[in-house]
């Protein structure tokens, strides 16, 4: 810390933020990671500045450790982020010292001030306020439209199998999109919910309603979420057996800020794909990497598998580490760091354009 302390005499500071719904708990520490003080502050635009105010009240405010900056802590790391203070993500509890010291707020915030002094649980927080942070709201309400419009299908169904057999019969043998624009169709007698059939009518007349309204839904959310990605990353959907989705699943690992990743190894363990020792005296192997980010490892392994289809090179790959004596797993484990390389390089490059666009004059 002795390099972090500024010219002007001032000691140097390290805060922490436990953070909550409607209040966060911040503590202060010193260059020797003695706590200086602790205090609570709301979770508005004002609360932020007090906070800030506060800190800066002990000296010279070096970096914060907060908890969830993707969802309690957002609004805090834009604040501090815009006021050009450094900020770390305190990634998980210390469990040891939870266990010793018993669990309150003020502890809490103590050990994120703690972690960021020590460096240690802490990553680089994305930035969430780009179009990445656009991207991630669009597809959290894209899936729980397509859960929603999923359980409407089965209402459906299930409604239909227990209804009277006069209208179970006419409707069995549609299609799907036959059956929901017919039911979306009917009009039935409102006053006359009391009768069985009538009832049935008005359920599956709102379920079906209900199941066009989402699917529509969906369409405008895909044409918003395909055009951001084109906007962000056209040479990546370019390339072969990588979707919409996959793409963007990639870009939100990735996040707005790319300085996060300081190499490709990096966001190949961002990914969980980067190979792990497993060697035990005589033999020497790699396992598969069960951490990081599995939604980004998931999409890799999609992109693996449909290269593994359709690439002929990647068939040979694949082929070639068997005949080795490795297993077909291991061998796409493989693939997927070569894929993970590649897309690590196509968001950089496209990053370094934008950058470069947005600096020009």
């Amino acid at each position: 810390m002795k390099e972090e302390q500024t010219m002007a005499g001032r000691r140097s500071i390290v805060g922490g933020v436990d953070t909550h719904k409607d209040l966060h708990f911040a503590a202060v520490v010193d260059e020797h990671d003695r706590l200086l003080g602790s205090e609570s502050f709301p979770t508005t635009r004002h609360g932020y500045k007090q906070m800030l105010l506060w800190m800066r009240s002990f000296g010279e405010v070096v970096r914060v450790g907060v908890e969830c900056t993707g969802s309690y802590g957002a609004g805090l790391l834009r604040y501090l982020q815009r006021a050009h203070v450094t900020v770390l993500e305190v990634t998980a509890p210390d469990k040891s010292d939870r266990r010793k010291r018993g669990k309150d707020d003020t502890l809490d915030a103590y050990n994120a001030a703690h972690a960021a002094f020590a460096g240690v649980r802490t990553v680089t927080p994305k930035t969430r306020d780009g179009m990445i942070e656009s991207l991630r709201v669009l597809k959290v309400c894209r899936k729980t439209a397509i859960s929603a419009r999923r359980v409407a299908l089965q209402l459906i169904h299930s409604t239909i199998i227990s209804a009277p057999d006069e209208l179970r019969e006419s409707l069995r043998a549609m299609t799907r999109m036959q059956l929901i624009r017919t039911l979306a169709a009917w009009r039935p007698d409102l006053s006359d919910y009391r009768n069985l059939t009538s009832a049935c009518r008005i359920a599956l007349k709102s379920l079906g309603r209900r199941y066009l309204e989402l699917h529509d839904e969906i369409a405008d959310l895909d044409v918003m979420i395909a055009t951001l990605v084109d906007e962000l990353a056209p040479d990546l959907v370019s390339r072969n057996a990588i979707g919409y989705e996959s793409a963007l699943q990639l870009l939100l690992t990735a996040g707005d800020n790319s300085d996060r990743l300081q190499s490709e190894a990096s966001f190949a363990a961002l990914c969980g794909v980067s190979p792990v020792p497993a060697s035990s005296g005589k033999v020497t192997r790699h396992r598969l990497n069960r951490g990081g980010d599995r939604a980004a490892n998931s999409a890799l392994h999609i992109i693996a598998i449909g290269r593994l289809r359709t690439d002929a090179r990647t068939k040979a790959y694949v082929a070639k580490r068997v005949s080795e004596g490795h297993s077909k797993l291991e061998a796409i484990r493989c693939l997927k760091r070569y894929i993970a390389r590649e897309v690590y390089y196509v968001i950089q490059h496209r990053n370094r354009q934008i950058t470069q666009t947005q600096i020009a004059p």
